[in-house]
């Protein structure tokens, strides 16, 4: 599958480098081709490996990850051209951290709505699946690094668009009863929620390596 993954950072690299890894052509958006740190990318990750901007990445891919902070999603995403993620399965990864004050980052939206809502009222005809954002990169791609029965959340509005990303999450190690699907896209106000309690524990744990495991009664 040709992929487009919005973002240069240790997301965006890393959700990248598994794809190429388990056989996609995957294209590295930032806001100019030539970003060094894509550039870095193609260069480690090989031959099904590519670099442009936010528009080259969307267009190329047949499904797109948002991997762009936060608080700049929607600006990339507009960037990226509404017109390359009609009908398109789009994974919102993102968490909107404002990190602009001192202190721990806080939430730049919550409660009455969410960064993964924002994103698919500005492209509603894009097919937004919010998931992966409760945990780091390394778990994210290789969920064996924690031990134990411990899960992936996802929010949409298009069930064939999380069965979509189900079978990729698969690929990245999932089993279908760790992935946990919320309900429509508006549910993703739980998960980005979550984040001001992961920062804590990442400061407490020392590590962050690790991820929620859930036990029902």
């Amino acid at each position: 599958m040709r992929i487009g993954v919005l973002g240069t950072g240790t997301v965006g690299r890393a959700i990248a480098t598994k794809l190429v890894g388990i056989g996609h052509d995957v294209r590295m958006g930032s806001r100019r081709s030539g970003n060094e740190h894509a550039v870095a990318w193609v260069h480690a990750a090989g031959e099904q490996a590519s670099e442009g901007d936010f528009a080259d990445a969307a267009g190329h891919g047949e499904l797109v990850f948002n991997c762009t902070a936060g608080t700049a999603s929607v600006d990339a995403l507009r960037a990226a051209g509404a017109a390359n993620l009609v009908g398109k399965v789009l994974v919102d990864v993102a968490n909107p951290l404002d990190r602009s004050a001192d202190g721990m980052p806080i939430l730049s939206v919550c409660n009455t709505d969410s960064l993964g809502e924002r994103i698919q009222a500005a492209f509603p005809d894009a097919r937004v699946v919010k998931t992966l954002n409760t945990m780091n990169a390394a778990v994210m791609t290789e969920p064996s690094r924690v031990p134990g029965d411990h899960v992936v959340f996802m929010s949409g509005n298009d069930d064939g668009a999380k069965r979509d990303v189900a079978v990729l999450l698969n690929s990245f190690g999932w089993a279908d009863d760790r992935i946990i699907d919320l309900g429509p896209i508006a549910t993703a106000r739980g998960p980005e929620m979550y984040l001001p309690l992961w920062l804590r524990l990442m400061g407490a744990l020392g590590t962050t390596e690790f991820n929620v495991a859930l036990r029902k009664g």
